[in-house]
């Protein structure tokens, strides 16, 4: 197979193995990396902030992670015009929004509907993580009755922690490792984290409820994998077969593609990937400006790719995203461009932001001015605000 980019785009293969015939194929439209990035940066609400109800921004955005309790608060914040903590607070309490392993097995925030889209898709990864993670300490446990059990423990709306719930599984299986028996339910069975877990400021042991009262089905259907693949490049388009297994943990979805491939549009990448796109989603001017943005921890648009290059260089992401910890990050001109923490030492809060890359002086003042605008966010009973941007590395 030719290694050059004209080759990589048409030598592609069909779901059995055997070459695809692409010789019919018109030539695909390539986009620059700059075009993927506006793509991104709009359909992600980040080119300006949108004048959106909490429910219908975390149903555009499919989802926000939510590995921390605070990250997507944020992840609204740099995105919504009006947004305050209580909104999204109000949304999880009422039960409107939930919180559970989801994408990539991390915790995240979605929509009931979009639960039960998601949730029965993900149930072979979900798995395969529970024997990745546990099975060597679950070795012996039969594990369908341990669902069983765990279930009729959540059964009627109540609600265990995950230490509580393992020490009570482990009653019957003498000798069992009670933590590895609490993790793996949330594995094994769709179960929600409800509030106040997850909400602005409250750590502690994670609470599992049953997630039946949601609707959510053992399996999904072929409608439900095709209308996945939609909201995906609805949310992070145009993109590859890989960037959206990378966003999801999904197996199967080159065939899923492929028979989808009559109702989508096709581009190519400056590598000569093939990335597919819903025929009427935007692509903005590559000229269109970008704002400075905070975005946490864990932000989608780090997370949602194989080839991350529309939103980092190779060279930034390897600083960024180490081990299983992702930065929170600066984008300047639609790219990140630094790291920030935020530190509190007595009634005094520091916002740091440290560049990755050079950044333009005309940029420093915006910058100061956004993280600022943040911490009166964050922090509004703080006694001093401190914004500290470190010198350019």
């Amino acid at each position: 197979m030719t290694t050059s980019a004209q080759g990589r785009a048409t030598a592609t293969r069909s779901p059995a193995g055997r070459p695809a015939d692409v010789s019919a194929r018109p030539a695909a439209r390539v986009l620059s990396t700059r075009e993927l990035n506006r793509a991104v940066l709009e359909r992600q609400l980040l080119l300006r902030r949108a004048d959106l109800p909490v429910l219908t921004a975390v149903e555009r955005l499919l989802g926000l992670n939510a590995q921390a309790p605070n990250v997507p608060y944020l992840a609204l914040w740099s995105r919504l015009e009006r947004f305050t903590i209580g909104d999204l607070t109000a949304a999880v309490e009422d039960r409107s929004l939930v919180r559970s392993p989801l994408m990539r097995a991390t915790q995240h925030i979605v929509t009931v509907p979009d639960f039960r889209l998601v949730r029965p898709a993900l149930g072979p990864l979900l798995r395969r993580v529970q024997r990745n993670a546990f099975g060597s300490r679950t070795a012996g446990v039969d594990l369908d009755a341990l669902v069983a059990e765990a279930a009729e423990l959540l059964a009627g709306g109540t609600v265990i922690t995950r230490p509580d719930l393992g020490r009570l599984l482990a009653r019957r299986r003498p000798g069992a490792d009670a933590g590895a028996l609490g993790w793996s339910v949330q594995y094994l069975m769709p179960v929600v984290h409800p509030a106040p877990s997850g909400t602005w400021n409250v750590r502690g042991a994670t609470p599992y409820a049953c997630a039946a009262w949601t609707g959510v089905r053992p399996d999904p259907t072929e409608g439900d994998l095709r209308l996945l693949v939609r909201r995906y490049l609805a949310a992070f388009g145009p993109a590859s077969v890989a960037d959206a297994r990378a966003w999801s943990g999904l197996s199967g979805l080159p065939e899923v593609f492929d028979r989808m491939r009559p109702e989508l549009r096709t581009y190519a990448d400056e590598s000569g990937r093939e990335l597919f796109d819903l025929p009427d989603a935007p692509l903005p001017d590559p000229g269109t400006p970008a704002p400075v943005r905070f975005l946490p921890e864990f932000d989608a648009p780090l997370l949602a790719y194989a080839d991350r290059t529309r939103m980092m260089t190779d060279e930034i992401r390897r600083r960024v995203c180490v081990g299983d910890a992702v930065a929170a990050t600066v984008l300047v001109d639609g790219t990140v461009a630094a790291t920030w923490t935020r530190t509190r030492t007595g009634g005094a809060v520091t916002l740091t932001v440290e560049p990755l890359r050079p950044l333009p002086p005309s940029t420093h003042d915006t910058i100061e001015a956004e993280a600022t605008r943040l911490l009166a966010f964050t922090d509004p009973g703080a006694g001093e605000r401190r914004v500290h941007l470190s010198s350019d590395r």
